[in-house]
């Protein structure tokens, strides 16, 4: 039983066209749809975490390092969106090109970062909404030993995500407004309470890590060049535009939009890039106005931006940007969870997982089984671990998962060179190559104990696979 065995492209757009989606998306929607997605934790709380915890003012560069990366990542996924529009994303275009076991471990590092990244936004919810209300940080903020605003806003969209009730086009549109709104106000607002002293050093010297700091704690470039444990400098930079990564995933999630696009050869990759490009802007302006505004060691992890506003004599602002905050992240929970679901079902679909996993409810027409799985489990994940653990899982699985893309493009251009690409990635296999490059350079940057308990996931998962995955699959007896 071959586990490089492959779909066919055609069997892969045949499913599709078979799946009947309304195909009503067009370009400017996917662009909005993918700030809707974006725009989340990572400008209203990972800035503001990374800056006081490794890289302080500089920590707007780690952005920037981030958006390049992203850039690259995101022009692989518009060629192969582009030329295989299907629901199943960067799992499928594995699945296409590089063979099943690629696909799974895709597929596995997609319901990790989704599944972290749901856990890290519901928790930065709970720390704006108790900044919001007043509520006790015991049971709301960071320092909760159960952050028991996190369980309850997860447990409240699984339910709105098994009984099918969606969001329609104009509320969100008006929830993208919201987000677009507090981001222009902190620029605009912001730039009147710039201190040009908090700027200053913009890289803060690098620092020795606590004595009693873990080898599991320090990034793995560290420990295999034998470099002792820091924090700040250049490194610390790196460290955090290797977690801040995590603020520029899910515009991949916009691949998985491909049966519900009217052009999709065209629009797709406008979506991709368009979106990535507004978000970037956002989140280098954003954490410039906040690193200027408050000294980084005196940053709030919980709610920066809004008690950056608070410190400076305006609690107005403060109250709007958590308003926006608790608002816009709710929208993007509620794309994670529904993406778990759609993960699931392609796996289920194609045997990988259990296919009662993917059926979908006989009267909602929901993923129900997968969908309450991974919340239940995001929320005894969210209840207990703290932002900065779970970032970095996320930006670790979401690295790994667009190297494979990276490599997939110019693999299918070897196998396939027939296949019509209306969006072609440029110079490649050099681009490709520089992206699957920087991603794994920015996954040595993370803490070596990101790397263990990732590498504990793949196992799990590669035994799943060994054991039920790989005899259960739709492929399976076509082999033997």
């Amino acid at each position: 039983m071959s586990v490089m065995r492959t779909l066919s492209v055609e069997h892969i757009l045949k499913r599709g066209e078979d799946a009947n989606l309304r195909r009503t998306l067009r370009g400017r929607d996917l662009v909005g749809f993918g700030v809707g997605i974006i725009i989340g934790t990572g400008i209203f709380t990972l800035a503001g975490v990374e800056a006081k915890e490794h890289a302080g003012p500089a920590v707007t560069l780690s952005f920037v390092i981030g958006a390049v990366v992203a850039a690259l990542a995101a022009l692989c996924y518009a060629e192969l969106a582009s030329s295989v529009p299907t629901a199943g994303s960067a799992y499928t275009y594995a699945f296409a090109t590089l063979g099943e076991i690629f696909a799974w471990i895709i597929g596995w590092d997609l319901l990790l970062e989704f599944g972290l990244g749901l856990a890290v936004v519901s928790r930065s919810w709970s720390g704006y909404l108790a900044n919001l209300f007043g509520l006790p940080e015991v049971l709301f903020g960071e320092a909760a030993p159960v952050n028991i605003g996190a369980v309850l806003i997860i447990a409240v969209l699984t339910v709105v995500a098994v009984v099918g009730i969606r969001e329609s086009s104009r509320l969100t549109n008006v929830l993208v407004a919201v987000k677009l709104a507090v981001c222009v106000l902190i620029i605009a607002v912001g730039l009147f309470f710039i201190d040009a002293a908090n700027l200053v050093p913009f890289v803060p010297p690098s620092v020795p890590a606590a004595e009693d700091a873990s080898v599991l704690n320090q990034p793995v470039v560290e420990g295999v060049l034998g470099m002792p444990a820091t924090l700040f400098g250049v490194g610390g930079m790196l460290t955090a535009a290797a977690i801040v990564f995590f603020a520029y995933t899910g515009f991949e999630a916009l691949a998985n939009l491909g049966e519900e696009t009217k052009n999709p050869r065209r629009d797709l990759p406008i979506g991709l890039l368009g979106a990535l490009a507004v978000c970037a802007l956002l989140y280098i302006a954003v954490s410039f106005v906040l690193t200027a505004m408050v000294p980084y060691d005196q940053i709030d992890t919980g709610a920066p931006l809004a008690a950056a506003f608070q410190s400076v004599g305006l609690p107005w602002v403060a109250a709007l940007i958590s308003l926006g905050a608790v608002t816009g992240l709710t929208s993007v929970m509620m794309v994670e969870l529904v993406t778990i679901g759609r993960i699931g079902f392609a796996m289920g679909r194609d045997g990988l997982l259990p296919i009662p996993i993917g059926t979908v409810h006989p009267r909602f027409g929901t993923p129900h089984r997968m969908t309450i799985i991974g919340a239940v489990v995001v929320a005894l994940i969210a209840a207990t671990t703290p932002i900065s653990e779970l970032a970095d899982m996320v930006s670790i699985g979401a690295l790994s998962a667009m190297i494979i893309v990276a490599i997939a493009v110019p693999v299918l251009r070897r196998t396939r060179p027939d296949l019509d690409r209306p969006f072609r990635v440029p110079f490649s296999p050099v681009v490709p190559i520089l992206a699957a490059v920087a991603c794994f350079y920015l996954m040595l940057n993370l803490e070596l104990i990101s790397w263990l308990r990732f590498a504990v996931w793949l196992v799990i998962g590669l035994l799943i696979y060994v054991f039920y995955g790989r005899k259960h699959s739709l492929l399976a007896p076509r082999t033997n």
